[in-house]
């Protein structure tokens, strides 16, 4: 109804500016409709980044509410990842974790039209999925992504005024103009298999666009458009593949792209808001054909915020400050300056060593005033899944780190040293895989420790995240094992009480 009396508005506004008596209906239909379609995706952060300089949901929301004042025919989309990670998402509010709640809050205040899963959906315990589902105002929509049932996979269902409405393959807008063009735009979704859950059943993303790419077209749509969360890779043969696709809306790679193919274009923003889309298409009825022009938008300082969202972003904050503020005095204090890029996505951090990982150990090795040989801790614990470029706030470590936890050393035989640090690499591409510090192999694969093969019967200082001793990662490496011969707690006054506040300090030492 708002945007059909939107439409009107702007009617008797030419009508009137152009000094006509003709009515609506004698408008001549041109057969031609415009409408602008505004992608984000991978969004986890309601707030500005970097002391305040990118991204922002308020602001995003202002530039829409612009947009959707010269054009009514505007819709918002997300195309997957938004409900986590996040630092706020980790902080308990009446017992109960947010787990993306303060996202759904924002999103419903800024009208999205219609959003997919991402893999980091799938983070969540199905209960609290339903639960930010059963909160969403807007409309889900997947063609490849079920829930496990007893019964067997079946959609995925939000809650909406009492009934239960199923999450559907495809989601079809209906509008029209001022001269009375209409048109039918079909949308589908599917989304990778990076996240294996148990109450997650991925169907073959082809197989399913296939079959919604083929009810669109028994229902006579006269424009189909993805909203994907997939590599690149699987856009571009997605888009070669299905002809009649005009647009893919993406998500999962976290610097923008704008990428033709032979049919379509695939066009993904920036994470974190730090640029949006504005596809800005006209299709011609009698042509069948459609012009998209794509505008990507920087999110920054200069844009400004719309004030009901803003004060629903404030609220959060506060609750999160006062979190931060009970280990760190300043959140936004600028602690280091990332000139080449820190790379915290998931994917580095669980198979490879990275820049960050790095930064990260060997905070943890000095920490402590007792001198030590290294420092392990599982990638999994790195939680940014996004770089962090420029400088990098307080705020940025805690986005890093949201558990926190505190940093322990141990004394351990070299023997099982080399048994966790090989089964830390055989864990390539999950979240048992250790970032290290003062570890390197050598030509023939052995572990050496500062230059040193390690020798199985010395004992070394090692570094450890405490959630790295509990054994939920590597099984065997608790304090039980024979191996470790002493577990050493941090001192009151040592920085390893709290690790984030020991990669703070670091960090801020590598500036001086």
């Amino acid at each position: 109804m708002k945007k059909t009396y939107l439409s009107f508005v702007m009617v008797l506004l030419t009508v009137v500016s152009c000094k006509t008596t003709k009515t609506v209906s004698e408008v001549q239909d041109d057969g031609k409709l415009t409408f602008k379609f505004v992608q984000l995706n991978d969004v986890y952060e309601i707030a500005p980044l970097s002391g305040g300089k990118y991204g922002g949901m308020a602001r995003v929301a202002h530039v829409v509410d612009s947009i959707r004042n010269v054009e009514p025919n505007t819709y918002l989309f997300m195309a997957g990842d938004f409900l986590n990670p996040s630092l706020l998402g980790t902080i308990k509010v009446d017992n109960e974790r947010v787990r993306g709640k303060q996202m759904i809050e924002v999103m419903n205040a800024m009208d999205f039209e219609l959003v997919t899963f991402g893999n980091h959906e799938f983070d969540l315990k199905v209960e609290d999925l339903q639960k930010r589902m059963d909160e969403s105002n807007f409309y889900w929509t997947s063609a490849n992504v079920f829930q496990v049932n007893d019964d067997g996979p079946r959609s995925f269902f939000f809650r909406r005024n009492g009934d239960s409405i199923y999450v559907p393959e495809t989601y079809t807008i209906a509008m029209s103009d001022a001269d009375g063009t209409k048109i039918d735009v079909g949308l589908f979704s599917v989304t990778l298999d990076s996240n294996p859950q148990d109450y997650v059943y991925y169907a073959d993303h082809l197989l399913e666009t296939s079959s919604a790419y083929t009810r669109l077209q028994m229902q006579q749509a006269d424009l189909i458009v993805g909203l994907t969360h997939l590599g690149i890779e699987k856009d571009i043969e997605l888009a070669n593949q299905f002809p009649e696709i005009a647009l893919i809306m993406g998500g999962h790679e976290h610097n923008s792209m704008l990428v033709p193919t032979e049919n379509a274009i695939v066009a993904k923003a920036d994470a974190n808001a730090k640029s949006i889309y504005i596809h800005t298409i006209t299709y011609d009825l009698k042509t069948k054909e459609s012009q998209i022009h794509s505008h990507l938008l920087p999110i920054d300082e200069r844009t400004k915020s719309k004030p009901s969202v803003k004060a629903i972003v404030d609220k959060w904050n506060i609750v999160l400050e006062t979190r931060i503020k009970e280990v760190i005095a300043n959140p936004d204090e600028v602690v280091y300056s990332a000139e080449t890029p820190l790379d915290g996505t998931d994917s580095a951090n669980r198979s490879i060593q990275t820049n960050l990982g790095g930064i990260i150990a060997e905070a943890m090795a000095k920490s402590f005033h007792t001198n030590l040989d290294g420092a392990l801790v599982n990638g999994g614990s790195i939680r940014l899944d996004d770089m962090l470029a420029g400088d990098v706030t307080s705020l940025d470590v805690f986005r890093v780190l949201p558990f926190g936890g505190s940093v322990v050393w141990v004394e351990i035989y070299g023997s099982l040293l080399e048994e966790v640090l090989d089964y830390g690499k055989s864990q390539r591409g999950t979240g048992a895989y250790l970032q290290r510090y003062g570890f390197a192999q050598n030509t023939e694969g052995k572990w050496l420790l500062n230059g040193a093969r390690i020798e199985q019967g010395q004992l070394y200082k090692i570094a450890m995240s405490d959630f790295l001793l509990k054994g939920f990662d590597i099984p065997f490496l608790t304090q039980e094992n024979e191996g470790i011969v002493k577990v050493h707690q941090p001192m009151v006054d040592e920085p390893a009480k709290d690790i984030r506040k020991a990669v703070i300090l670091f960090m801020k030492s590598l500036n001086q």
